[in-house]
């Protein structure tokens, strides 16, 4: 039988790799401790420190756009007058 695969957040792995550049304990002491392999935390260590210029970088600002606002609300008054039409037309006709 095949045992499962962990599946850790984001979180859990930023602690675990600070702890590990911190090196105040040994790989293998922090993987004991957190119940990962030692070469798993060597590997969220490497990721962890290649991307850590990211988080400075004022592009990856500017590429975070969230829904065009307008539009949205442009489309909210489109769909408002289109059922006030159908709603005074039903009225019309009895229904």
């Amino acid at each position: 039988m095949k045992a499962k695969r962990q599946h850790h957040s984001a979180a859990f792995k930023a602690k675990v790799a600070i702890e590990a550049l911190q090196e105040r304990e040994t790989l293998s002491e922090i993987a004991t401790k957190y119940a990962v392999h030692p070469n798993q935390i060597a590997r969220w260590k490497k990721e962890f420190l290649e991307r850590a210029p990211e988080l400075f970088d004022r592009k990856r600002v500017e590429k975070e756009e969230g829904p065009d606002i307008e539009k949205l609300y442009a489309k909210i008054g489109q769909l408002e007058m289109e059922r006030d039409f159908v709603k005074k037309n039903l009225k019309k006709l009895g229904l």
